[in-house]
């Protein structure tokens, strides 16, 4: 049958045919494989594949129970569609009777990734797990009593969770390994063996047989004609004859068998407490069987219990094999004490969710790589591992929000670093609060930085956080494999969530090279993608290594623009409202591009007779007196920045004269430098100079203004002191 399968099940008096057929009859997503190959990975022998989607059948009056993957037909109950989706594991199908629904039989079936090296991964990253959880417990401030009974009842919703833990450490190839070189290689004393022979048959003599002959009992006389009858005259029987030979029953192989004897009752503790066929049992059992055969071996057959365990032995703590074996048996009662409810997501019910366990071993990866790259010890990582009442308990969990945060002391500043896994950006908080400005989003992992000096709260209020965040995709294996939705929820990130300044990808990858897209001119902000997968060797973290360091750099720049428009952006909005221009104005395009209304200043100029007037226009200068009298004009920011000039003469309240000033600020010109220039009369010593354009834009043609309108103006005498307003405060005294 091209692609499907066809099942013949027994079940006391009931013959049930089930008929499975792939939709995609251009793929082979239906196996059957070797019974023990099945039970060597824990695994049903009938297989899918996660995603794709299947037609069944079943014989006679029989039908399958619904479930999330089995929706039975509307028309005809026994048929329907097989749809997995993204579920991984060991599934369980119900066979009813029909019409009476009775359970009459059941079939498992595997729920196989589509990934070729999921069998692997899945072992790699739970092993993983595990040493960076027992190595956490070992770290915990809270006494551990290093034992562990298992109680079924007690433990029923952890007991999978618990040996899937020790599982994972005892058919470690490390472990594996450790057993075969110390059988391989083993540590071996020499021991003095004492046996009586007969004398006659001693062929060379020693010192200590020498004096054994002169003085143990039990003596025969020696006969007239031998040499020594005058000097003994009498010999012992038999003398003591000592041999040394190589002994396997050393203290530390004794150890080992204490260690592999100990894991192999843990196991059938686990099974006993499994109910008889369920996966826990199956997996408990081979288990049990392999460090049995383990103990089988004639190597263990000649090594006695221990009396005492020598634990500060030099050999178990440095010799390859013994100290491996050592390490293990120290985190192997914590792992067996370690309760953490996020494995359901991973493995409860039969599940295999290699997905979710590749977000989770991320987190460990991210945690070491980013504790290594800023050079932190977060003092919040205890908080990793807390008391229950059966245990310790592991907090990571999805969905729930775990931060951990440290300081990193760069050479040129001190920063905030916060990693977090989970962390929900709420839709409800407007700006300049924290979060999204549209809906509610979670990703996966976030890695925060801030100042050091000041909180959260207020680096977010003053634009001076920056959130980088990443996201696993176990199901993608090449970047090319990208789906637009997955690129599409990247940006979503970045350009929803307030202060993102990168959002990335993190997918199990062979070899490629990270893909980054920058925003602008830097690094961030930006988008991409890492590869990073499962291995012992190379897990591809290195190139994501290298990114936070050039991250670091980055943050370590003072003068970058991503620095810069973080403080435009929070000198903008953090007033809530400006005063609305309406009225026509210059586009902002070419050489006006910087002219914000707001930002754009015009100096209010005195002009004070038609003399001084025509020789403005000649010249096309315009000066003004410094000094401390109430005629000249203070020079800060505003003044030397500014682009236009409005004069107005004597008694003259409504003006049109606006000039445009040169780009290049103003002079200080001297009374000399003055006449010179021929002006009129000058009497101060010193004046400020601007070079000026009579020609302004056309939308300023023919237009005039109010002068007493203007916030800075003085009556009377005073009204010839200049002062600045900026461009919107001019609007609003034009004359209509």
């Amino acid at each position: 049958m091209e692609n499907g399968l066809l099942l013949s099940i027994q079940s006391g008096q009931h013959h049930i045919e089930l008929k499975i057929i792939g939709e995609d009859s251009n793929l082979e997503t239906i196996f059957k494989i070797d019974p023990l190959e099945a039970s060597e990975n824990g695994e049903a022998g009938i297989q899918l594949i996660e995603g794709h989607f299947y037609e069944y059948s079943v014989s006679g009056n029989y039908s399958l129970k619904a479930s999330e993957i089995v929706f039975p037909s509307k028309i005809n109950a026994g048929s329907g569609r097989l749809a997995p989706n993204v579920n991984t594991g060991t599934a369980t199908f119900e066979i009813l009777t029909y019409p009476q629904k009775h359970k009459c039989a059941e079939l498992k079936v595997e729920i196989r990734s589509q990934k070729a090296s999921y069998r692997q991964d899945y072992r790699l990253m739970l092993e993983n797990i595990t040493e960076h959880c027992t190595d956490l417990l070992l770290a915990h401030n809270s006494p551990v009593t290093h034992n562990f009974t298992v109680d079924s009842n007690q433990d029923s919703r952890t007991l999978y969770q618990r040996f899937a833990f020790i599982k994972s450490i005892l058919q470690s190839d490390e472990f594996v390994g450790a057993v075969h070189k110390i059988i391989s290689v083993p540590v071996t004393k020499w021991s003095e063996n004492e046996e009586l022979k007969d004398i006659r048959r001693i062929r060379r003599v020693d010192g200590r047989i020498i004096r054994h002959m002169a003085g143990s009992g039990n003596r025969i006389c020696i006969p007239a004609s031998h040499s020594l009858f005058e000097k003994l005259g009498n010999i012992p029987a038999r003398v003591a004859m000592f041999s040394k030979t190589e002994s396997l029953d050393t203290p530390e192989n004794r150890f080992v068998k204490h260690a592999l004897t100990g894991f192999a009752a843990l196991v059938s503790d686990f099974k006993s407490g499994a109910g008889n066929g369920s996966r826990l049992f199956e997996e408990a059992s081979l288990l049990e069987n392999e460090l049995d055969l383990m103990l089988t071996n004639p190597f263990f057959q000649q090594i006695s219990n221990p009396a005492m365990l020598s634990l500060n032995s030099p050999v178990l703590q440095r010799k390859s094999g013994y100290k491996e074996v050592f390490r293990i048996w120290l985190m192997f009662d914590l792992a067996a004490k370690l309760v953490w409810r996020g494995g359901d997501d991973v493995y409860a019910a039969g599940k295999k969710d290699v997905a979710v366990l590749y977000e989770y071993w991320l987190f460990f990866q991210l945690l070491d790589l980013i504790r290594d790259t800023f050079d932190i010890t977060p003092a919040s990582i205890e908080s990793l591992i807390k008391p229950t009442a059966d245990g310790l308990g592991l907090t990571l969990k999805r969905g729930r929000h775990i931060a951990v945060q440290g300081i990193f002391n760069g050479h040129s500043r001190r920063l905030n670093v916060e990693f977090s896994f989970n962390r929900s950006f709420s839709g409800k908080n407007d700006y300049p609060n924290p979060g999204s400005w549209t809906t509610g989003m979670r990703p996966d992992f976030t890695l925060s930085i801030w100042p050091a000096g000041i909180n959260q709260a207020q680096a977010e209020t003053e634009e001076l956080i920056v959130h980088i965040h990443f996201d696993a995709k176990y199901r993608v294996e090449s970047f090319t494999e990208y789906k637009r939705d997955d690129l599409l929820k990247m940006h979503s990130y970045k350009d929803a969530i307030r202060r993102t300044a990168g959002a990335y990808v993190l997918y199990p990858g062979e070899g490629e090279k990270p893909f980054k897209w920058k925003g602008f001119n830097e690094l961030i902000p930006g988008l991409g993608a890492f590869a990073v997968r499962p291995s012992r060797t190379n897990n591809g973290i290195n190139a994501l290594r290298n990114f936070l360091k050039d991250v670091t750099r980055h943050f370590l720049n003072r003068a970058s623009q991503r620095e810069k428009a973080a403080f435009r952006s929070y000198d903008i909005y953090k007033s809530k409202s400006n005063e609305a221009v309406t009225e026509q104005l210059p586009e902002t395009f070419g050489e006006n591009r910087s002219l914000i209304p707001d930002e754009t200043f015009v100096i209010i100029g005195f002009c004070k007779n038609a003399q001084q007037l025509a020789w403005i226009e000649k010249s096309k200068l315009y000066n003004f007196r410094t000094g401390t009298d109430s005629g000249s004009l203070p020079l800060g920011a505003k003044q030397a920045e500014a682009k236009y000039l409005l004069l107005h003469g004597p008694r003259e309240t409504v003006s049109g004269r606006l000039c445009k000033l040169k780009d290049d600020g103003p002079r200080i010109f001297s009374k000399q430098d003055l006449l010179k220039k021929q002006y009129p009369n000058p009497k101060g010593a010193l004046y400020l100079v601007y070079y000026i354009d009579l020609q302004v834009e056309s939308e300023f043609e023919n237009q005039k203004w109010d002068i007493t309108k203007l916030p800075g103006y003085k009556p009377n005498r005073a009204s010839g002191v200049p002062f600045v307003v900026s461009l919107s405060e001019l609007t609003k005294a034009l004359v209509k």
